[in-house]
């Protein structure tokens, strides 16, 4: 099977903008492309993958992406969903049989969520990450590619299931730390980093 993965991300100018707050935009700049090489790295450690691929319109964040072991796709159409779409016919017609998309700050993401969720995949079309809130969805992992269409933003995880349920597709939950916690506020950030913390130590 031909299992892939492809991670959108924003232009840097225009990440994290609820951190403003709190962070200025180099550090939310260095926060995003933190996570995205741990999202990488992940991806890479599953061992289950046959390529990454980061679609973005900023050309910082491709060459980075490069630099960790990804493709790097310019961004050819604007919106989200879109440009997102644009890249899942990509990867099809390089022999994607599998398509795992997901958000770029999962920076608790292990190879053993990867695997799981294709191994989940061989009996459910679609394979879902929820958000930790339970209405965003942070991870998709579609059967074939755009077997649904991408419709991520608000309560995006509903809007997936209603899509599965309309087009009789098999689909599941996937949750685990890794998959449900995105860094958009302060207290997530605060998690994130207690959670880091611990594993440092516990690593001695």
């Amino acid at each position: 099977m031909g299992h892939r993965a492809l991670i959108p991300v924003k232009h840097l100018s225009a990440v994290k903008t609820r951190l403003s707050r709190h962070l200025t935009p180099e550090q939310r700049s260095t926060l995003v492309l933190d996570m995205l090489h741990r999202v990488i790295d992940a991806l890479h450690a599953s061992q289950a993958l046959e390529s990454i691929s980061v679609v973005s319109a900023d050309s910082e964040v491709l060459e980075r992406a490069r630099c960790w072991g990804a493709h790097g796709l310019q961004e050819e159409q604007p919106g989200h969903n879109e440009a997102l779409a644009v890249a899942a016919h990509h990867a099809i017609n390089h022999g994607a049989d599998t398509l795992l998309t997901l958000s770029a700050d999962l920076p608790l993401l292990c190879g053993q969520d990867v695997r799981a969720m294709i191994e989940q995949s061989e009996t459910h079309q679609i394979v879902l990450a929820p958000s930790r809130d339970g209405t965003g969805t942070n991870a998709l992992l579609a059967r074939p590619p755009l077997v649904v269409p991408y419709v991520f933003g608000v309560n995006s995880l509903q809007h997936y299931i209603a899509q599965a349920r309309s087009y009789q597709l098999s689909y599941m939950l996937y949750r685990s730390l890794g998959t449900e916690l995105d860094i958009d506020t302060l207290e997530d950030l605060m998690l994130y980093w207690s959670y880091d913390h611990c594993e440092t130590l516990a690593k001695g």
